[in-house]
């Protein structure tokens, strides 16, 4: 069945993350992407474990529904090559420093001077109109300079990084809903459009939705930080014998969980009989919330707690998710074939559509693979 993207054709000319990332969506969606690698290959590829060389976890999870196709853009043969294949397509897709990719001749000037209608994508660090528009990127640095990793370590006495490429994951999704707008705003135009994602805003945009706090307004109302993220008692409880998410959020919620643990003091305190009093409170309250989990089971929480309908969950290790009991029942976990790597476990799509799903159509290709299969171009 085909996707929602079917008869798109992207050619990418993205590495590492967050351009493979957003591409990946893209293909998981219907779109035709061949992925256009440099002789060295992508950096991904070596990631380990791998059951072969070059057929890296990390690269594995960024490329499936792709083809792979090997050129050398610094070579007159390999850059006429890429440009009829570019010539063909919707979108071209390149994380290639915008300087490099204009002594290539590959920039959004000059191909769609060949192809008006492509939408012409550029993965950046950071916009291309300030002073760091020359800068390298990578997640770690974006993570420090848009306030995350302040944030993280506020509790911990310095900075922390977020444990994910949470930088490049966040900015591929902002390439994978940008490049359809630019294509449905084509439908209607008739004509293509340069496309820019950069790194450092997208996440200083994330970042920021709830933590602008006082400074939303102009002078400042107050400072910067939503207080019940940022509190050091918002964190998993420990139970008994474990460990507990829990969120008891609306009033009703709160007055049910007074209940459940027989603390009706609690309940009548003038600190907490409403969200706006208990915004002031948060730490004592995340505190008393860790005293009154600490004394019971995990599993007796569990079903107090379902039972009550308050907000609430085991706390899962990674392992644990290929055994939990929704994942399963919704299929999300799938095994898949790989031709050279056998038998691999993929995290599925989780975006649904009832008449055009999209779906895991082939595993993530080995270097040059589909060079034979891709027409006289090459």
């Amino acid at each position: 069945m085909a996707g929602p993207l079917a008869g798109v054709r992207v050619i990418d000319m993205t590495s590492v993350a967050m351009g493979p990332y957003g591409t990946q969506i893209l293909a998981d969606m219907g779109a035709e992407v061949i992925k256009i690698e440099s002789p060295e290959g992508d950096v991904f590829r070596t990631s380990a474990p791998s059951m072969s060389p070059g057929m890296g976890p990390a690269y594995l999870n960024l490329n499936r529904n792709k083809y792979s196709v090997t050129l050398d853009a610094k070579t007159p043969a390999d850059r006429d090559r890429l440009l009829r294949l570019i010539d063909d397509a919707d979108v071209f897709v390149s994380n290639v420093r915008p300087a490099a990719l204009a002594r290539l001749g590959l920039d959004a000037a000059t191909l769609r001077a060949r192809n008006p209608r492509l939408i012409h994508c550029s993965a950046v660090g950071f916009g291309q109109d300030g002073p760091y528009a020359a800068r390298p990127a990578f997640d770690d640095i974006i993570q420090a300079m848009s306030g995350l990793a302040d944030l993280q370590g506020r509790n911990r006495g310095a900075p922390a990084y977020v444990n994910t490429i949470l930088a490049d994951k966040v900015a591929g999704l902002t390439l994978a809903y940008a490049i359809p707008m630019a294509l449905y705003e084509r439908e209607r135009s008739g004509e293509g459009q340069a496309v820019e994602v950069p790194m450092f805003e997208t996440l200083v945009s994330f970042t920021l939705v709830e933590h602008m706090g006082g400074h939303s307004f102009v002078p400042p109302l107050g400072p910067m930080g939503y207080s019940r993220v940022l509190s050091p008692q918002r964190r998993p409880y420990r139970t008994l014998d474990g460990y507990l998410a829990l969120l008891p959020y609306t009033d009703a919620q709160w007055r049910r969980f007074f209940a459940l643990a027989e603390r009706a003091d609690l309940a009548a305190d003038p600190r907490y009989v409403d969200a706006s009093a208990r915004a002031r409170h948060f730490d004592v309250l995340y505190q008393d919330l860790a005293d009154i989990v600490a004394l019971r089971g995990t599993e007796e929480w569990l079903a107090l707690l379902a039972d009550a309908d308050i907000p609430h969950s085991r706390v899962n290790t990674p392992e644990a998710l290929f055994d939990d009991p929704h994942l399963r029942a919704t299929g999300f976990f799938q095994n898949v074939e790989h031709p050279t790597e056998g038998p691999l476990m993929a995290a599925g799509i989780p975006v649904r559509f009832s008449r055009t799903p999209g779906e895991i159509r082939r595993s993530a290709p080995r270097q040059d693979a589909d060079r034979d299969m891709l027409g006289p171009a090459l």
